[in-house]
């Protein structure tokens, strides 16, 4: 009987180590990210914790890139995961320097694109997924990818849009946004709530998205660990 195909075990080890990746730098990323801006017990190592965490990301997508290279629809969905990930990677050093200096607007509004490209990372994330399963002799785990990543994909389309609606209103046409405020919690006699209000969305942003972010990334969490699950127990012999 011939021996397992050496390059195969080679793409599908690192198709796993790079699942790990994602599955801890997930959270790992989310976690960082929000203390970087927002707290101070990360102030002793500047910049460095979420360049780590984002990196992780990006580190993990690469070694993902090893698995079937000659399939264009699977690495085009790898491809735009990846320039994402770049991207956050890019942006994460100003997190710290929000955090440092909270009022000024080139850093807040780099912060308010953070939040939008990382949620948009996490969608482009779910369909990387769906493409993956589907090179995978497991149709099970595609029926239950295909359920998760849809659902996915609604809750982050709309806190894209809902997100992304209230930060360009909220820092563009703030005057606008007060009295949106007022029509819709019927505050017109008292208009110092809404700006209350304003004030209180305006510093709580950062926990909002953290909050948001929980049912997604915790459900695309359990399908990377389920891919990861099927590969170990399909190929390797259930040995992790």
């Amino acid at each position: 009987m011939p021996g397992p195909n050496p390059e195969l075990l080679s793409a599908l080890g690192s198709l796993v180590r790079g699942l790990s990746a994602l599955f801890w730098g997930l959270p790992l990323a989310l976690v960082i990210c929000v203390q970087s801006a927002k707290s101070d017990w990360l102030s002793e190592l500047p910049v460095f914790p979420a360049l780590v965490a984002t990196g992780l990301l990006y580190y993990g997508l690469t070694l993902l890139g090893q698995f079937q290279p000659q399939e264009r629809i699977w690495h085009a969905a790898l491809d735009r995961a990846k320039l994402l990930a770049l991207v956050n990677i890019g942006i994460s050093p100003f997190l710290y320097f929000f955090n440092r200096m909270p009022y000024n607007p080139y850093f807040s509004g780099v912060v308010h694109f953070n939040m939008v490209s990382g949620l948009v990372f996490l969608l482009l994330l779910n369909p990387m997924l769906l493409r993956l399963t589907a090179m995978l002799p497991d149709e099970t785990l595609r029926m239950e990818t295909r359920l998760f990543t849809n659902l996915n994909r609604y809750l982050l389309s709309g806190a894209v849009a809902v997100i992304s609606i209230y930060f360009i209103v909220a820092e563009y046409y703030p005057l606008a946004f007060e009295r949106a405020l007022d029509l819709l919690f019927r505050l017109n006699p008292l208009p110092q709530r809404s700006a209350t209000l304003t004030r209180f969305l305006d510093a709580g942003g950062l926990w909002i998205m953290l909050v948001v972010l929980l049912l997604p990334v915790a459900m695309t969490m359990a399908l990377i660990w389920k891919v990861k699950e099927v590969i170990l127990s399909s190929i390797f012999g259930g040995q992790n």
